[in-house]
């Protein structure tokens, strides 16, 4: 067992990783709050693994339960589903007192945490993630949001959980590709800020449990140095400016967030080294891990006009320029503005590339199929 104090300008609280915390949340939640009323939000796929424990438990701690199950995946993170949980809340006769409770991976973590950021302007709010992706990430910091036709989180609130409880049990359930989509953010803190963490998961010397515990602990501090992300925490952006303009391009079916995102780092690596910042060392070692967790590698066929349009409405920008998140070695990043004068033709010719790589290694891969071999 590890707990962690996140310390904000808006709010400290503590994330608690211990085995069995699925079935014992209405312990803690009798300390956090002074409401009688509960209302957990999750998804099918979750509510059928660990709703009802999770009921039980609140139920066995004297408070009122009532649950709301949306459909899984990111493409109901949006504004209809958030008005059918405003009505759940209301239904459940939730008041400012009481408490959201998000039960699921990141998708679920974004849309219940702004629905209780804005429900009755704030209910408060315990984070319970269950997939690796929500627990090395989506539910540390306060970010909260839904998708919108025209960009990924473009509505959203910073709003801070009373607590968050991490089960890494939660992780035995999950399919390997679950578990790669969440290793592509462990990989990021790696990355920005820990080339030990980096090392240990090339050797394979790293269990979830310390991966899990390594990561919030990057990512507590960070927070902790800027809560609103107009600072250090933009770091944590590596790799997310093309990885979601990926997402968006494509209408978030044919990637998770973490396989748009581990593209987007290899982008991102070629992008810094056009710059000369990033050394060429760095991305074929970057490349080598994601492939050990057999994670994308290569960008979807899609045009550039596309890519950039996506770009371009992306939160990263302050003013008229865009943070770009860039490497210097393994285990350390820096934030470079550009300009869209600057940034358009550098990622138009990093793109044309990476498509070239895409069209050569899909080649090379069916001339092996063709002979009866097989390509690394």
């Amino acid at each position: 067992m590890s707990e962690i104090i996140v310390r904000t300008s808006s709010k400290d609280y503590s994330i608690r990783i211990q085995n069995g915390l699925l079935e014992q949340p209405g312990r803690y939640a009798a300390r956090l709050i002074s409401g009688r009323r509960v209302a957990v939000i999750s998804d099918e796929t979750v509510a059928e693994l660990y709703l009802s424990p999770v009921l039980k438990s609140f139920y066995q701690a004297g408070f009122k339960t009532a649950s709301f199950a949306m459909p899984a995946g990111e493409a109901h993170k949006n504004i209809r589903t958030l008005e059918r949980v405003y009505e759940a809340l209301y239904a459940a006769e939730l008041t400012r007192k009481d408490l959201v409770v998000a039960l699921g991976g990141g998708v679920v973590g974004d849309l219940a945490g702004f629905a209780a950021a804005t429900y009755q302007r704030g209910v408060r709010l315990l984070q319970m993630p269950t997939s690796l992706m929500a627990q090395v990430d989506s539910s540390v910091g306060g970010k909260t949001a839904i998708d919108m036709p025209f960009g990924k989180n473009m509505v959203g609130a910073f709003y801070q959980p009373q607590a968050v409880l991490i089960d890494p049990l939660a992780l035995r359930t999950l399919p390997r590709e679950r578990l790669a989509d969440g290793m592509a953010e462990v990989i990021k803190y790696g990355c920005i800020k820990d080339a030990e963490l980096f090392s240990k998961i090339e050797q394979q010397r790293a269990d979830l449990e310390w991966m899990v515990d390594r990561s919030v602990r990057i990512k507590a501090a960070v927070v902790r140095q800027d809560e609103y992300d107009t600072g250090e925490r933009m770091l944590l952006n590596f790799g997310h400016t093309l990885g979601h303009a990926i997402e968006r391009a494509t209408e978030y079916t044919q990637y998770t967030h973490g396989e748009a995102v581990a593209i987007g780092m290899r982008l991102a690596c070629r992008l810094g080294e056009k710059l000369g910042v990033t050394p060429e060392a760095v991305r074929p070692r970057l490349t080598r891990l994601l492939k050990q967790w057999r994670l994308p590698l290569h960008v979807p066929p899609v045009e550039l006009s596309r890519i950039l349009a996506a770009v371009g409405a992306d939160k990263k920008h302050l003013g008229d320029k865009l943070n770009l998140i860039l490497l210097t070695q393994i285990g350390e990043a820096v934030i470079r503005p550009l300009t869209r004068e600057e940034y358009e033709p550098l990622i138009a010719e990093v793109w044309t590339e990476a498509l070239a790589e895409t069209a050569a290694d899909g080649r090379t891969a069916a001339a092996a199929s063709a002979g009866g071999g097989s390509v690394q």
